[in-house]
């Protein structure tokens, strides 16, 4: 009996060199941890004395040196750039001139370079508070919603979005834009939710928190590096027009009741205290994303 030649997945793709920017970061760290039991030859640039927050097992060949001074010459060769580096991730603080200077312009020449060196893909790392009050006006925000950011660090990211978008149609260049909803997991920055949540849960000390009326969706960090590991492998992303995804569960919950639910995994002997501390100013409730769903 003849079969009929099975069709080319567009989730996978042959081995590829690949550059990564934020290697030593939350997510990074996990990505190039996913990266290790592939074939993909791994570049990670990083700065003087950084390491990953996680064991990776395959360690990338990395490359010392500012994110500002990379060069045509280090990225001779590469395939895939993935940009995961970013300044003034929450809670951490930066200011205005800080965050466009790295977020965008440094971005951006960064761009440049990757065009001049040949690299024919980008998978670039953006976030939800992108969306800002655009979450207010549908229940599950789609990927082309307009980008109307509430504070700086999210208003830096929607400018490099349209920086991102603009050269990959003007320079026929493909491009994957994966917007991370709120990701947690081992490695996260101390001060983050989940990881304070958890030190409090171990310590057995209470944990002062807003009502939590907010509500969210909380994907594992594993999920977002897979995420991004399938965007260097992807055989369905076309030169010229950008691939956005939003990236999360797809299962929206309250921060009380994520709170809750690991408050009670731990066994935490302390208590949560909702409504000890105040929303954010400007604080957008609901950000829940509309996920596509892939076979």
């Amino acid at each position: 009996m003849n079969l009929p030649a099975a069709s080319p997945n567009p989730l996978t793709g042959r081995s590829k060199k690949v550059f990564i920017t934020g290697g030593t970061g939350f997510i990074g760290s996990h990505l190039l941890k996913q990266f290790a039991s592939t074939e993909h030859e791994l570049l990670a640039v990083r700065r003087e004395n950084a390491h990953p927050r996680i064991d990776i097992g395959r360690e990338p060949q990395w490359l010392t040196k500012p994110l500002d001074e990379l060069d045509t010459a280090d990225l001779t060769g590469v395939e895939v750039l993935v940009h995961l580096a970013s300044v003034g991730v929450s809670p951490k603080r930066a200011s205005w001139q800080e965050l466009f200077y790295w977020n965008v312009s440094v971005f951006v020449r960064l761009l440049e370079q990757a065009k001049l060196a040949g690299i024919k893909r980008l998978v670039v790392a953006g976030t939800f508070a992108e969306y800002g009050r655009s979450a207010d006006a549908y229940e599950f925000i789609p990927p082309d919603a307009p980008l109307l950011p509430t504070y700086a660090y999210a208003a830096s990211k929607a400018a490099a979005f349209q920086a991102a978008m603009g050269f990959a149609v003007q320079e026929h260049i493909e491009l994957c834009y994966l917007r991370i909803f709120s990701a947690f997991g081992d490695g996260q920055f101390a001060d983050n939710f989940w990881p304070a949540l958890k030190r409090a849960a171990e310590s057995g000390s209470d944990f002062p928190m807003t009502a939590g009326e907010q509500v969210r969706d909380y994907v594992p960090v594993e999920d977002v590096a897979a995420q991004f590991l399938k965007a260097v492998g992807r055989t369905d992303v076309v030169p010229g027009i950008p691939h956005t995804r939003n990236v999360a569960s797809g299962v929206p919950v309250t921060m009380r009741q994520f709170a809750e639910h690991w408050w009670h995994k731990w066994n935490a002997r302390g208590k949560l205290l909702f409504g000890a501390l105040p929303y954010r100013p400007n604080e957008v409730m609901r950000f829940v994303p509309l996920v596509e769903v892939e076979e």
